[in-house]
């Protein structure tokens, strides 16, 4: 019998811890998943975490980049649905807001992500969050839809909005009502972009 190419063992060990921690993550929180029922679950050993990611925090960096990823796709199927530029960026941001309300998310990307990793501004992702968007408004101000200003200033002003507002709803007493007043502010604040000229 064949011996399976290193390259798919690897990426199926590493696909093993991932799903292992993202259900215990998702489920009972970082700090009450313990590594060794993480690996259990996985049918693996502490060293295969230690030796793909690092420690149990390298392995929770690694759910989120696989959660961003996830919502990146379903973020961009919201923006083509939309019949023009302009309402498929405002609905692709009332959306990530909206996925605040999902427990996994919540949990994961919302709290525990910036309680272990620290602030989501250093995060990698963040970077190609900003770029996308920054491309985005570049068009939009292209069209002329946008006031003329500089398309990463507005992306980063809006990257720090709604992550803020995400986390916000993600810890409220009432998550649905800071999610209204929070898309309700989101629209108020991004019509302040609006070429007026037009």
């Amino acid at each position: 019998m064949a011996r399976r190419p290193r390259a798919d063992m690897i990426a199926e060990t590493r696909a093993s811890l991932i799903a292992a921690a993202r259900e215990a993550f998702g489920t009972i929180g970082y700090a009450a998943a313990s590594m060794d029922d993480l690996t259990a679950a996985a049918g693996l050993t502490r060293g295969a975490l230690y030796h793909h990611f690092g420690d149990k925090k390298g392995l929770l960096a690694a759910v989120i980049d696989q959660i961003d990823a996830e919502m990146t796709v379903r973020l961009r199927a919201v923006s083509a649905r939309a019949q023009d530029r302009l309402t498929g960026f405002r609905d692709e941001c009332a959306a990530y807001l909206a996925m605040a309300l999902e427990p996994e998310i919540q949990r994961i990307v919302l709290r525990d992500g910036p309680a272990v990793l620290g602030d989501p501004w250093n995060w990698p992702i963040q970077n190609d969050c900003i770029g996308m968007m920054t491309q985005g408004l570049s068009a939009l101000v292209e069209e002329g839809v946008l006031a003329p200003l500089d398309p990463e200033a507005v992306a980063r002003l809006i990257v720090g909005a709604t992550q803020h507002a995400a986390q916000w709803i993600a810890h409220a007493p009432q998550p649905e009502a800071a999610l209204q007043a929070a898309t309700e502010a989101f629209d108020a604040m991004f019509s302040g972009f609006l070429d007026k000229r037009a």
